[in-house]
């Protein structure tokens, strides 16, 4: 019986997963950057004039390890799909006091090698304008503004670049 039970129980994950990845997501319209305190690597940006772009946000923080090692593959991102219609804005919302510094956070992006536009959200209120919880955070707004995918956390590369493709192929 308890062999039964395991064979439906996968069986079922099985065609849940199935069908989640056939499904197109959507998490709904892409909230506005808002409250940002300085602009790094660019001139200030709005999801609105990203309209027609497809644009990965990521919420870091410069001394979180988990979002340090998520930065190498956002970064491969940036150089391999920019030409191809990819914006990516890092979005940087501190959880120490320390992380508010814009000089601390310009040392870590000549740290990092991080030179797409970084928002600097030091009163959370982007992070709470997207109903963020966690760094790293990554989501991909398609070219119509919508949310198509998230990921929390580190892991999932590959599928998040399978994300970024399939965007980018619908916005040809």
């Amino acid at each position: 019986m308890h062999r039964l039970l395991r064979t439906l129980l996968a069986t079922t994950a099985i065609v849940a997963a199935q069908h989640a990845a056939a499904a197109p997501a959507d998490y709904g319209k892409a909230p506005e950057f808002t409250g940002i305190d300085k602009w790094l690597n660019s001139e200030p940006l709005t999801v609105a004039g990203l309209r027609g772009k497809v644009v990965l946000v990521d919420f870091w923080t410069y001394s979180c390890i988990n979002c340090i090692n998520t930065l190498p593959h956002v970064r491969q991102w940036y150089d391999k799909y920019r030409d191809k219609g990819l914006v990516v804005v890092g979005v940087h919302t501190p959880e120490f006091p320390f992380e508010k510094s814009t000089a601390n956070v310009q040392a870590a992006l000549k740290r990092f090698d991080i030179r797409y536009p970084v928002a600097q959200d030091n009163a959370y209120a982007t992070w709470n304008a997207w109903r963020n919880q966690y760094w790293p955070a990554l989501y991909l707004v398609d070219a119509n503004g919508t949310v198509v995918y998230k990921h929390f956390g580190e892991g999932n590369y590959a599928q998040t670049e399978a994300a970024i493709q399939k965007a980018l192929g619908k916005n040809k």
